[in-house]
């Protein structure tokens, strides 16, 4: 049995709600945190982010949107604002963690092994999995930080290439 005290948890509690950069910020210095100017460009690009995003997208400034900034500065960053929930992380199958603002409650991820799109989709749209997984098992599902994998939609129509076996193991 795997030990679940290795398993990284994602944080409960209240998610600081921030309409824009600029109240995230005021809400920060509320609670007595510095907003540096690492700080700031970790937290305009979590608003600027079309969806979750990577640290190193962050880092790279969104392809070009903003400013690039340090990967060590904007990790440090995040796991800071996750502390004060700001920001949730989630794991999308074996990429890096992606970020977004945990104000974006009632949003699960549908995340394709095969080219690595991460789609959004309201969690009451996936209510009846839940349900389903509760009344079969007697277990409470949450998709909060490890999404759904699969295939996507524009994936699945694709053949596989010859001698290719899609079971999202791994190498063959």
């Amino acid at each position: 049995m795997k030990d679940l005290a290795s398993m990284t948890v994602a944080r409960t509690g209240t998610p600081l709600d921030a309409a824009d950069s600029e109240q995230a910020m005021s809400m920060l210095r509320e609670q007595g945190m510095r907003v540096s100017a690492a700080r700031r460009l970790v937290i305009e690009a979590l608003f600027a982010a079309p969806g979750p995003v990577s640290a190193e997208q962050i880092a790279s400034g969104l392809g070009g949107e903003l400013l690039p900034s340090d990967l060590t500065s904007v990790y440090r960053n995040l796991e800071a604002l996750e502390r004060v929930g700001l920001v949730r992380h989630f794991h999308a199958g074996h990429g890096p963690g992606l970020y977004t603002l945990a104000s974006r409650v009632g949003q699960d991820h549908l995340a394709c092994q095969v080219c690595g799109s991460v789609e959004t989709v309201p969690a009451a749209e996936l209510e009846p999995a839940r349900a389903l997984i509760r009344e079969r098992f007697g277990f409470i599902a949450s998709f909060d930080h490890f999404p759904i994998v699969g295939t996507c939609r524009r994936c699945a129509g694709r053949r596989p290439a010859k001698g290719r076996h899609d079971h999202g193991g791994g190498a063959d």
